[in-house]
């Protein structure tokens, strides 16, 4: 099932394909699949809850931290307009650049993270409060709910 952004083009879809599936259906749903973004294979079937939390409810993620960041960069003073456009477009430049780097998403944000700079005090702050286990336990949750 692709996400949401096949909307546009930009979906992500997690495929599965059993021993009685031939090479050529797996190219066409392939085919039908990266006619509305990218498509990638999964070994086993139990794979496809693990792609649906990550994929197939990865948008709202994506949405919630953008809310978050537009209710904070107006209480901090910028208008909704301007919050709106830096982060959407901060969004999608960091997207892109993770594509077409060879470097890790590790690297990239060390490359922005100087020391003593307001981004390390962000990312200190974000480790501070275990973003990192909230996005393991939110996964987790979907993954599971996909399940039952």
């Amino acid at each position: 099932m692709p996400n949401t952004p096949a909307l546009i083009g930009k979906g992500a879809t997690g495929l599965f394909a059993n021993k009685f599936v031939s090479g050529k259906q797996k190219d066409l749903a392939k085919a039908l699949m990266d006619g509305v973004g990218i498509s990638v294979w999964v070994e086993n079937e139990s794979d496809m809850d693990t792609v649906t939390a990550v994929s197939g409810s990865g948008p709202a993620y994506y949405f919630l931290f953008m809310e978050a960041m537009q209710e904070t960069a107006a209480e901090l003073g910028l208008s909704d307009d301007v919050a709106q456009q830096l982060i959407y477009q901060t969004a999608l430049g960091a997207a892109d650049l993770a594509m077409q780097s060879t470097d890790s998403t590790v690297e990239l944000r060390r490359k922005v993270t100087s020391p003593n700079g307001t981004t390390e005090a962000a990312i200190k702050s974000f480790e501070a409060d275990h973003l990192r286990e909230l996005v393991r336990k939110a996964l987790t949750a979907a993954r599971d709910r996909s399940m039952s």
